[in-house]
């Protein structure tokens, strides 16, 4: 299938979603949905909440040079599948205790083995020491370090996707960013804070590890040390809510916010790599991160908004740590050894080195499509020079957001630019080409 035949396809899928989702909104009589919650006592303080989440994709992509989708050539794909279906319970069930439990399914297309199951995302159990002030709870957890967006409130995301590389250790010594973790968490006054102990998982399962040691670092397969990490924000405005670990991505208009964060995730002798001289060395691992977010509504009748984030993160993986990702990727081979970034959509997302992103987005007013919902637009931009690579790595992606009932019914369109990087024999790695991927998603939520 050609260029064209692709991206026909393509724009005839999101035109049929468009059309049958217009026809079932054009009711003004329309009840608004309440959040599903059973009370365990007379005044609802003691209580069950239950979330539901999916986000689809259809996408075309062109693939980075040399992919391979079984062994055959696939220069360009046409997709669908599903990035994300969650379903979430959570309350109080006392008046000290908190229960959290999250269940689901992440990157679901044609290439996926068959007939999965859901699995466990988090699953934790909270004690309130002092109202307020400090909780302490233990579990499998997205309670942890570094930056706003390390946990994000996927249901929330004003841009297509969360900016992955704050998930900084993701599927490698971790679940879905979430760990194994003691924590401790809450507000003194304006000040909110997350601290946490966690136990790394082994990297026998991921498929992120390289099976041998190379010149450049990795993580370390030998028995874990323990991980630290904080997270700490001062909120100059409208406080957020600290129930749940995951961070707002836009808060529609509801909030006026301003919040300056700074974190870390330190663990010793995290990775290691072999020298010139055949000695394996190991390095300790420190993330930073420094960040800023805001959200201001432009008028509160018209109920349009701007909203923005912005973040520096200097890594340390040890020597010339780098990773590519590709979200659900498109392929699952590459028969071009020069090529960095591997199969599919993949480009270097994690590095050691420094990162700079930059996240910005306009709320039109609420009526603006009339009964048909509002718009939202963004735009995004990562800057990572990292230490192995001789040109620093720029990622830029734009889109709006059809929000047909806020989150609750969501059609995003987004355009996601990357760098194709190259390496000759002497090991440099420079950018040979740009390539694209347009993807609609169709996000449900109760």
């Amino acid at each position: 299938m050609n260029n064209k035949n692709y991206l026909l396809t393509f724009l005839l899928c999101m035109l049929f979603t468009i059309h049958a989702n217009a026809q079932g909104i054009g009711n003004n009589d329309k009840k608004e949905i309440k959040d599903l919650v059973l009370k365990l006592n007379e005044d609802g303080s003691h209580y069950l909440k239950t979330t539901l989440l999916s986000q689809i994709w259809v996408r075309y992509t062109q693939n980075n040079p040399g992919s391979t989708i079984d062994g055959y050539p696939e220069g360009e794909t046409f997709d669908i599948g599903i990035r994300r279906l969650r379903a979430q319970i959570f309350g109080k069930i006392s008046d000290k205790v908190f229960i959290y439990a999250q269940f689901g399914q992440n990157n679901l297309s044609y290439d996926s083995p068959r007939k999965q199951g859901l699995f466990i995302h988090d699953a934790l159990a909270e004690l309130e020491i002092s109202p307020e002030y400090c909780s302490i709870g233990a579990g499998l957890t997205g309670w942890s370090g570094l930056s706003r967006y390390a946990s994000p409130a996927v249901g929330s995301i004003l841009s297509l996707d969360a900016p992955l590389y704050q998930q900084a250790t993701n599927d490698v010594n971790d679940q879905f960013l979430r760990k194994y973790s003691v924590y401790a968490k809450g507000k003194i006054d304006r000040l909110d804070y997350r601290l946490a102990i966690s136990k790394p998982l082994t990297l026998a399962n991921t498929s992120t590890q390289y099976s041998s040691l190379q010149n450049y670092s990795q993580f370390s397969p030998l028995p874990t040390s323990p991980q630290y990490q904080g997270y700490i924000m001062y909120q100059l405005l409208d406080k957020e809510s600290d129930i749940v670990p995951y961070t707002t991505g836009s808060y529609l208009g509801k909030k006026n916010i301003l919040t300056i964060g700074c974190g870390f995730i330190s663990q010793k002798n995290a990775v290691w790599h072999r020298e010139n001289n055949k000695d394996t060395v190991f390095q300790n691992m420190l993330l930073l991160a420094a960040d800023v977010y805001f959200e201001h509504t432009l008028n509160k009748e018209l109920g349009n908004s701007i909203n923005g984030y912005a973040c520096y993160s200097k890594y340390d993986y040890g020597k010339n740590y780098y990773r590519n990702l590709g979200v659900m990727n498109t392929a699952n081979g590459n028969n071009q050894i020069n090529i960095v970034n591997g199969a599919g959509n993949a480009f270097p997302v994690y590095g050691t080195g420094n990162t700079m992103y930059v996240q910005l987005g306009y709320l039109f007013p609420h009526n603006v499509l009339s009964t048909l919902g509002t718009l939202q637009v963004y735009s995004c931009m990562q800057y990572s020079s990292y230490d192995i690579l001789h040109i620093p790595m720029m990622m830029l992606e734009g889109g709006i957001n059809w929000l047909i009932d806020g989150n609750r019914s969501k059609i995003s369109f987004n355009y996601q630019n990357r760098p194709i990087y190259s390496k000759d024999i002497l090991d440099i790695y420079t950018i040979i080409d740009r390539l694209g991927m347009f993807t609609m998603q169709y996000q449900i939520m109760i």
